[in-house]
């Protein structure tokens, strides 16, 4: 019988950098940072939500493009596995989308907020109880650090930002990651400078921005970008 990774030391994991307990490190942050964001409202919920952001979507993207592959290799029902997960985080990038353009006055804001929460924890114990104790049966725990280090690699040159109609799946996401990643980062240091810089630079720093997700969004409806997907795994 299967045991959730949640309930395991690490030794059993695979030791310090195994990537079961580098997955668990990342969803411990994201329930502490998804606690954080409850009740929070304007500018405060802003924050947390982009803090939400680089966390997610660069771990997922790492998680596309190094462990789910080897999922569908090792597993006879890897495919089903991880397209349920991929359809979660698909419904992740579509939801956060919305939200960047929902006012905070907007009734659908807190339920798009609500739903947001659910999928993401959802999407923390379809991992933690089914994929990742299906994959610890498979290799072992050299293998797991080995992968540790692959997809930590891979996480710190991922996107940060939501891109529902890129590909879940290789070639299309390997294909767009680098200049997404440039982008999206960019992205990152242009919004923290407007944040925390004198307020007469804001403007020009949110143009800056908008420049930047607009040249994103060309990036992501190339056609490269959609290799390999699987509907409903992008748009």
């Amino acid at each position: 019988m299967t045991r959730s990774i949640a309930h395991q030391t690490v030794d059993e994991l695979g030791g310090p950098g195994s990537v079961l307990v580098r997955q668990r490190d990342d969803h411990l942050e994201r329930d502490r940072l998804l606690h954080e964001l409850d009740g929070t409202t304007g500018v405060m919920q802003e924050r947390v939500l982009r803090k939400i952001d680089r966390l997610v979507f660069s771990h997922a993207f790492a998680e596309e493009s190094v462990l789910w592959p080897v999922l569908r290799r090792a597993l006879p029902d890897g495919e089903a596995l991880t397209l349920r997960v991929e359809e979660e985080h698909q419904e992740v990038n579509e939801l956060v989308t919305t939200l960047e353009t929902t006012p905070h006055g907007d009734p659908r804001r807190s339920e798009l907020l609500t739903r947001l929460v659910a999928v993401l924890r959802e999407d923390v114990r379809d991992e933690e109880d089914v994929l990742f104790p299906r994959l610890q049966e498979r290799v072992d725990a050299a293998e797991l650090r080995r992968l540790g280090r692959q997809w930590e690699l891979v996480r710190r040159v991922s996107p940060t930002r939501p891109h529902p109609t890129v590909s879940r799946r290789p070639p299309g996401n390997a294909l767009s990651a680098l200049p997404l990643s440039v982008l999206d980062r960019a992205r990152d240091l242009v919004d923290a400078g407007v944040q925390h810089g004198p307020s007469a630079v804001a403007p020009a720093g949110k143009a800056v921005s908008h420049g930047l997700a607009v040249l994103a969004g060309l990036v992501e409806k190339l056609p490269p970008a959609r290799k390999g997907d699987r509907p409903p795994t992008s748009r």
